[in-house]
């Protein structure tokens, strides 16, 4: 009987491991999602603000080339 409480209790030791352990790759893999996630937001802000600041440079570029031309 006491041999089977050892084994139980050694049973349950390693699975309180196993929960610590999940628990904390779980929050490590959340943690990198989130990085993940602000990333590809920054990256498409700053493509948007390119392509942005891109045709409005084209803009003023063909708006100069036509009043030198006339």
């Amino acid at each position: 009987m006491i041999n089977l409480l050892v084994y139980f209790r050694k049973v349950c030791v390693h699975m309180g491991n196993v929960i610590l352990f999940t628990n904390t790759f779980l929050s490590y893999l959340l943690l990198l999602v989130i990085i993940v996630v602000i990333a590809g937001v920054g990256v498409f802000i700053g493509i948007k603000m390119r392509k942005n600041k891109d045709s409005k440079m084209e803009t003023a570029q063909a708006s100069d080339g036509t009043k030198s031309g006339s």
